[in-house]
């Protein structure tokens, strides 16, 4: 089963863009792209990164 979760593999700051890109299984980029558009469209971009960073659980990182 597929889970939301922040990456740890493909992040530049908290792993929210990576985590979502990893889900719906395209290009990081793309989801950037859209919170930088969110954030120029009167500033719901940041807020909806932080509280996505605060909501979404790490990646569980297997060891071994």
């Amino acid at each position: 089963m597929k889970r939301l979760h922040r990456s740890k593999t493909n992040q530049m700051l908290a792993g929210v863009c990576g985590g979502i890109a990893e889900y719906f299984n395209i290009d990081p980029t793309i989801v950037r792209i859209g919170f930088v558009l969110f954030t120029l469209a009167g500033g719901s971009g940041i807020l909806a990164y932080i509280v996505a960073s605060i909501v979404m659980p790490a990646e569980e990182v297997a060891e071994g």
